[in-house]
């Protein structure tokens, strides 16, 4: 059964939300735990910030004491970040403070230094400052618990651990987490006609690339590549290491999976009992691609040529790879770009063109790289994006709107 890219995409997160596989959590040191996916909800172990901040350096003042300017005060102290103020500044008084000190009690403003001047010194031995423009209560001033109060969530359970993530761990103590294990994903190539990368081929042949871009795609998608032989065109082999690929939590096979004679993927997957949720989508390059499920172990029949085998693992698999290991869907991201040059779709099949994005003008524009087709792995090298066509008649022209993707990692 064909279905669309959107039918497709939706099926793909109906089965693995569902959950035909669970991994469990482990804990690691917050040091260790990059790139993997949260196993429990974060809360914030007190207000933040802890206090009223400081966001400029200045004069930590009553508001209502510069609501007319200039306005004269005494400066009664200095504040830096790790300190605070004993005592409390009173009317007519101010404090010296530095970029995230803690406001001094008494003040509600900060009042930025360009917009002050030093005078002569108070009857205290203090010297005074003019206030030249006044403020707001609680201007350059980031209020205590408005970034999150006590006990509020910081992070949700499914969420992928980036830098950021990892910085506002640190910051509410955790120097240790729960994470999801990764998922393992078992990489099976087919056909007669590949060889292992270290080994020259013949005229005819072609070394195993789509197992090496695969793993590189696995590992950062969040999986464990978990490599297999070369699957020959034989039923009883290619039977014996789907089953030694069932024992991963996710398997993918590259190849095999087109009308020829000798694609036999689908028939000894169909001998193991698989259920197919999907034979074919609507998209070019990876109409071949095939989706289903063994035994409560989901797979993918990537088509064979390279640039599909990618096309086909960035749309559907680098999603189920973070939904197997716990995160919520994260679907390809796009955005809008200038196309460069005319462009003609007559088929109707949603296309995904390996082409460059560039900036230098001031907005996106994007141009086809030369490709030969899905066969072309120095044109998908080449390219830095996927060019997104609609399906259907279109006539493109250079400065039109198109959607682009990142091509991924």
């Amino acid at each position: 059964m064909q279905v669309s890219y959107e039918q497709a995409i939706s099926i793909v997160q109906e089965k693995f939300s569902g959950g035909l596989a669970r991994l469990t959590s482990e804990s690691l040191p917050l040091q260790q735990s990059r790139g993997r996916v949260l196993g429990e909800n974060i809360v914030a172990d007190r207000p933040y910030p802890p206090f009223h901040r400081a966001i400029r350096d200045g004069y930590a003042v009553r508001a209502a004491d510069v609501t007319q300017s200039p306005a004269l005060l005494c400066c009664v102290g200095e504040l830096r970040a790790g300190q605070y103020f004993q005592g409390e500044v009173g009317s007519g008084q101010c404090v010296a403070i530095m970029t995230g000190a803690p406001l001094p009690p008494g003040a509600d403003a900060v009042v930025m230094v360009e917009h002050t001047e030093a005078q002569a010194s108070c009857a205290t031995g203090d010297h005074q400052v003019q206030v030249l423009r006044g403020v707001g209560r609680w201007e350059n001033v980031v209020q205590q618990g408005s970034e999150a109060p006590a006990g509020a969530e910081v992070l949700p359970r499914g969420r992928r651990l980036a830098a950021a993530e990892l910085g506002l761990l640190a910051m509410v103590g955790r120097a240790g987490v729960t994470v999801f294990r990764q998922p393992a994903v078992a990489i099976l190539p087919t056909g007669d006609e590949i060889v292992p990368v270290d080994q020259a081929p013949d005229w005819f042949q072609i070394r195993n690339s789509n197992a090496v871009a695969l793993g590189a795609q696995v590992a950062s998608a969040g999986g464990v590549p978990k490599p297999l032989d070369i699957a020959p065109d034989r039923e009883e082999r290619l039977r014996e290491l789907i089953e030694e690929g069932l024992n991963s939590d996710l398997l993918l096979l590259s190849g095999g999976v087109s009308m020829g004679k000798y694609d036999l993927v689908e028939q000894v997957l169909s001998g193991l009992g698989a259920e197919f949720y999907f034979q074919g989508v609507a998209i070019r390059p990876g109409k071949p691609l095939v989706f289903g499920s063994i035994r409560g172990k989901f797979f993918f029949g990537l088509p064979g040529n390279p640039v599909s085998t990618f096309v086909t693992f960035e749309l559907f698999v680098r999603p189920a790879i973070a939904m197997l290991g716990g995160a919520a869907l994260e679907p390809p991201v796009s955005f809008r770009a200038r196309l460069c040059q005319p462009l003609r779709q007559s088929a109707q099949l949603r296309a995904f063109l390996p082409a460059r994005v560039q900036t230098a003008s001031g907005e996106p524009v994007v141009e086809l790289v030369g490709w030969q087709g899905s066969g072309d792995l120095v044109g998908l090298a080449a390219g830095n994006c996927l060019l997104v066509v609609p399906p259907g008649e279109a006539e493109l022209a250079p400065g039109d709107w198109v959607d682009v993707m990142p091509k991924g990692q």
